[in-house]
């Protein structure tokens, strides 16, 4: 799995706590800078791909919020980190921001302390819904991968500790690549790990810097043997050339490489391309060829974000044909992964 090695730490005095510290300490040869705020860095030179492997940034997360969700969760919890080091051509996450090293929020005790007073506040037992049956979902990693997260602190064995030993919360994340770590932390069925998965034709093209396809396929079953429930994620789902074809290859891998007591258990989510001018801008100078599916002004509209966003998506007459297809492709091959939501 990738992991950076910084040349810099940008860190916050009130970050330097144990566990700061203990990351500091990590990088010794990185140079170290303080500053005010963590989402006020200097001026950063290189290109976007050389600043998320040479740049690490440590502060604390103070908006403690908990965001209603509903989709992939019932919730969205406070972030652990921000930031990761792939480098997606379609990264929500990275189209709001010039550039965006990881930044690691080191109060990992205030943000699961937020989590439980905000679970607290919830009616008990819980209505059951697609998100989980018994148990309140908190995404952990809407704004980073907390696969390499793992991989920077021990923020996430202790938030996957947290919710294994929580009477009304559980944890899911999606995630790009595959970190034997995680196999590590004891889960107890109370963490979900969504693997994110493309046709890997297309996802070679997008997804830069992320593991292989068929390294997330061959690690489902480990992770469920290790606890996690799993599920998977297909998104974004690109319509190009040949692309239910190449779903069709995706599908059939799955059902091969997928034990049956897993798939038991697995559920998948879809969510079709959302793209961005300004991302679309960006790409245009460091990944133009992703831009030839991504950018399809023929077949594409523009809509505005739940948080006040432009973005384009495809047209809404041809995503209804575009997600009934997907859907007959799914139930024809692998019927026994149903889709929780799909849009």
């Amino acid at each position: 799995m990738r992991t950076i090695h910084p040349k810099t730490i940008f860190y916050t005095p009130d970050a330097l706590n144990d566990r700061g510290m203990k990351v500091m300490l990590s990088y010794p040869d990185a140079q170290r800078e303080e500053i005010a705020q963590h989402n006020r860095l200097p001026e950063l030179s290189g290109n976007h791909y050389k600043i998320k492997d040479d740049v690490l940034v440590l502060g604390r997360l103070k908006t403690l919020t908990c965001k209603e969700s509903g989709r992939s969760s019932d919730f969205i919890a406070p972030s652990l980190s921000n930031g990761c080091v792939g480098a997606c051509a379609y990264c929500y996450v990275d189209r709001n921001k010039r550039y965006n090293p990881v930044t690691v929020f080191t109060n990992t005790d205030e943000i699961l302390a937020a989590v439980d007073k905000h679970v607290h506040k919830q009616p008990w037992a819980k209505t059951p819904n697609q998100t989980h049956a018994t148990y309140y979902t908190y995404d952990i990693g809407c704004n980073s991968d907390v696969s390499v997260d793992a991989s920077l602190s021990d923020a996430v064995r202790s938030a996957v500790a947290f919710f294994r030993q929580h009477p009304r919360a559980y944890a899911t994340f999606a995630t790009k690549f595959v970190n034997p770590e995680l196999l590590t932390y004891d889960p107890g069925r109370k963490t979900r790990i969504r693997f994110s998965l493309l046709p890997p034709r297309v996802s070679k093209l997008v997804d830069v810097r992320c593991d292989p396809v068929e390294k997330r396929i061959e690690a489902i079953n480990d992770f469920y043997e290790a606890g996690y429930d799993v599920h998977v994620n297909f998104s974004p789902v690109i319509q190009y050339e040949g692309w239910l074809g190449d779903y069709r290859q995706l599908f059939e891998h799955l059902n091969d490489a997928v034990h049956p007591k897993v798939k038991a258990q697995m559920a998948s989510e879809v969510i079709f391309l959302t793209h961005n001018y300004w991302q679309h801008q960006t790409n245009l100078g460091i990944n133009p060829k992703a831009e030839e599916v991504l950018w399809r002004p023929d077949i594409q509209e523009t809509k505005r974000s739940q948080f006040g966003g432009i973005n384009v998506r495809y047209q809404h007459q041809l995503k209804a044909r575009l997600i009934d297809d997907f859907k007959a492709l799914q139930g024809e091959v692998i019927p026994w992964c149903p889709i929780r939501y799909i849009f």
